[in-house]
Order: C-alpha cells, then sequence, then structure tokens
C-alpha cells in the first residue's frame, strides 16, 4: 500500500434510504360469499328495497347526485358503508363491469320457499302468473327473463337448484333491478313444484318450438303457470309430462326457434292481451245491460 494511500482518509459512507413506492390506499376487496349490485339503475333499485346493504362504493360525482345522495345517506344511517372511490377502483372491485360510477355489496341472494311464492302471488292477484325455467343455464338469459317476467306483471319465478343458473351478481345486474320486486323460489324437484302448482289451483303451460298448440290457445282465466325451456334443448321430457298444454309462438320466418327471454315476454304479453280484451268486452257487456234497462 503507498504512502498516500496510508494518509488518506475516507469518508464514512452513507446510507441513503431506498425511494419508496407510494401505497394507494384501497378499499378490501368483496368476500366471495357476497354479492355485486353495479350500474346506476341496478343499485337504485337495490337502495329503494329493503334489502340490507353491506358496503357501496362510489364516486364523488355520482356520491353528490340529486338522484342518489338522500338514498346513500339514508342508506349509512342503517349501517351501510359508503366508500368514494375513484372509477379505476370500480373497475378493479366489479373485475372490470359495467358500474356506471357505482356498486354495491349485499349478501347472497334469498330465495322463496315455494309455499311462500304461491300463497303470496295468489294474494297479490286472484288469477296470478307464475313463470317456471327448466334448464336456463346463462346468467345474462336468466336476468333478462327475470326482467321480463316483473316488467309484464306476473307474480313470481321458479327455477330448479341442479343444472341451471341461480341468482348471481351478473344475473341480478342483468335483470336492472328486476328482482328487488320479484320473488323468485328455488327447487330440488321441478316436476314437484309443478304438481304443487296443480294444487294450488294453477294451469300449467309448457312452451315447446313446435307441434305446440297455437300460443293464443292459453286460456288466460285463473291462475297461470308458464314453463319456459333452454334455447337449445327446450322443456325437458319428464317436464313436458307434468304439463296441462303445450303451446308453441308461430314463426313465420326461418329462424327456427326464439331466445328465452324473447318467448317469455312474448307468452306473458299474450296472456295480459287477453285478460284486457276479455275486461273490455265484460265492461261492453254491462254498459249494454245498463242502457237497456234504462
Amino acid at each position: 500500500m503507498s504512502e498516500y494511500t496510508k494518509n488518506l482518509k475516507l469518508k464514512p459512507r452513507k446510507n441513503f434510504p431506498k425511494p419508496q413506492t407510494p401505497v394507494q390506499e384501497t378499499t378490501p376487496n368483496p368476500p366471495e360469499d357476497l354479492d355485486l349490485v353495479y350500474g346506476k339503475h341496478s343499485v337504485l333499485s337495490l337502495l329503494n328495497s329493503d334489502r340490507q346493504i353491506n358496503r357501496i362504493w362510489v364516486t364523488e360525482k355520482l356520491h353528490y347526485d340529486p338522484r342518489f345522495y338522500s338514498l346513500l345517506t339514508a342508506a349509512k344511517s342503517r349501517g351501510t358503508i359508503i366508500d368514494e372511490v375513484e372509477m379505476l377502483r370500480l373497475s378493479q372491485i366489479t373485475n372490470n363491469g359495467n358500474h356506471q360510477g357505482i356498486a354495491a355489496q349485499v349478501s347472497p341472494y334469498v330465495y322463496t320457499e315455494l309455499e311462500d311464492l304461491i300463497t303470496k302471488a295468489k294474494s297479490q292477484k286472484e288469477a296470478p302468473v307464475i313463470v317456471i325455467l327448466d334448464g336456463i343455464n346463462d346468467p345474462q338469459n336468466l336476468g333478462a327473463i327475470i326482467r321480463s317476467t316483473e316488467a309484464l306483471g306476473a307474480q313470481g319465478v321458479i327455477i330448479p337448484q341442479r343444472r341451471a343458473a341461480g341468482i348471481t351478481s351478473a344475473v341480478v345486474k342483468a335483470a336492472a333491478g328486476a328482482l328487488e320486486h320479484l320473488s323468485v323460489a328455488r327447487v330440488v324437484n321441478l316436476s314437484r313444484a309443478l304438481e304443487q302448482l296443480k294444487e294450488a289451483g294453477f294451469w300449467i303451460y309448457g312452451t315447446v318450438a313446435d307441434q305446440g298448440q297455437p300460443l293464443e290457445a292459453i286460456d288466460s282465466k285463473g291462475p297461470i303457470g308458464l314453463v319456459i325451456g333452454s334455447e337449445g334443448k327446450g322443456l325437458s321430457l319428464l317436464t313436458q309430462r307434468y304439463c296441462d298444454v303445450l303451446v308453441s309462438i308461430p314463426l313465420l320466418g326461418k329462424t327456427p326457434s326464439l331466445n328465452a327471454s324473447v318467448a317469455t315476454a312474448i307468452a306473458l304479453y299474450e296472456v295480459n292481451r287477453q285478460r284486457a280484451m276479455d275486461k273490455v268486452y265484460l265492461e261492453s257487456v254491462l254498459e249494454n245491460t245498463f242502457q237497456t234497462e234504462n
């Protein structure tokens, strides 16, 4: 070692802290056993219902929107956690779903017991309509059917527990708020459920692609159970045997079948059309009778 090196005073090394990546504060992801409802219309319907909401993520802009502010304030007073977050965080929470600036976390959907569904339907209307689904596997399709069913005034939906879609966040989203106003029963044995409906006075109509009576053959008088099959296989042979009448929607084009949700809407509309015509006819008869007597 040289004399120069011996006499050189080395300065002690300074330990500079490593730059740290800023940590972004985020709200926890929802547990897997809880469902998400997202989108303005769906959450708005949820807020107007009696269903318990655990947490809501909302952008600052939408939080103070007149349509949401008072409802969010009321939900907070009932114990719901309200988190203001950025759009990016909402996209993470909803797995890039079309959240429109708001998402809510709710407990898993609570199905209605079949007996309670029948009792409630008959208390709501003298001649109720219940839609029974046989093997609908697509959540989007199930949600669309539920939306049409509620919009056209039916009183409930029955779905099988096996080999069919259940009520998930995707179904809630597709139903666009209808599930907050419509009861759904989930049964182990669909054939037994059809028997229970018959015992309660319901006439069961099954929809098939062809070889059924024209849709107009539906007798709208009295309680009706309308059975809809899956798009691919339609009604199972076992389910068909439990139907009182099989009906088909007349198709005039070359397309052999319709989407299940579209078929549901058309069949329900036909029931409503017949009942409206019967009402008009009855009112006309009563009016003519009154004029004759006077």
